[in-house]
């Protein structure tokens, strides 16, 4: 992971974090986040969404260099004392939170980037059974309600917010705010936006469909 700095002559160059600085952020995001918090300490031992965003660190490390097989290990121990289910092979950017945690269940082509918010009880998850990218690309800033389900290989857009128990099966645009099922996302200020069109991996016919089957 890279920062950016700037040369002498102005230009930007990226510059490696460190894992302590990593470590340092996502503390810094949690009490940005939650105003419960009372003391670093209390995050580093009592956040159990920090542990599992920390063991998801160490379990991506490991599946991208090829030990498969120990990451999915590592990431079922997180799963088992946080509660929280992060397959190796999601991407997650910087300063990803997670406030409370139980339930959450990310998949393995999902991708989240960075000051990503989510709630207890989401679901990232796919709408089909191939092997191809099939989890939601979630963008920067965006804010998901407990309870929430973005379904598929759809995009959400940066800035974006997800209501609670929302269940989203199409794109949602940047900086919209998405509630109901299926959800409809409008603009901040309530004006309902269009809707885009679903996009699945293999031919399914939605007519009828309840989007509460892919869950």
């Amino acid at each position: 992971m890279f920062r950016a700095r700037q040369d002498g002559a102005g230009v930007v160059v990226p510059q490696r974090l460190g894992w302590r600085a990593r470590l340092r952020e996502d503390v810094d995001a949690a009490i940005a986040h939650d105003p419960a918090i009372r003391s670093r300490a209390e995050v580093v031992l009592g956040y159990p969404g920090i542990h599992a965003v920390w063991a998801h660190r160490a379990s991506h490390a490991l599946w991208v260099r090829g030990h498969r097989l120990a990451g999915r290990l590592l990431s079922q121990f997180a799963r088992a004392s946080t509660g929280i289910e992060i397959h190796p092979g999601a991407t997650i950017g910087r300063r990803f939170f997670i406030d409370h945690g139980m339930g959450v269940v990310i998949g393995e082509t999902a991708e989240i980037g960075d000051d990503v918010m989510i709630y207890h009880d989401v679901t990232l998850g796919g709408r089909s059974l191939a092997k191809v990218k099939r989890h939601p690309t979630i963008g920067n800033n965006v804010t998901i309600g407990a309870g929430a389900r973005v379904l598929g290989p759809i995009t959400v857009g940066d800035g974006a917010q997800i209501g609670a128990n929302a269940v989203v099966v199409r794109d949602v645009p940047a900086g919209a705010v998405v509630v109901g099922v299926p959800g409809k996302a409008r603009t901040r200020d309530g004006a309902e936006l269009p809707a885009a069109p679903v996009t699945l991996p293999e031919a399914v016919d939605l007519d009828g469909v309840d989007p509460a089957i892919w869950i």
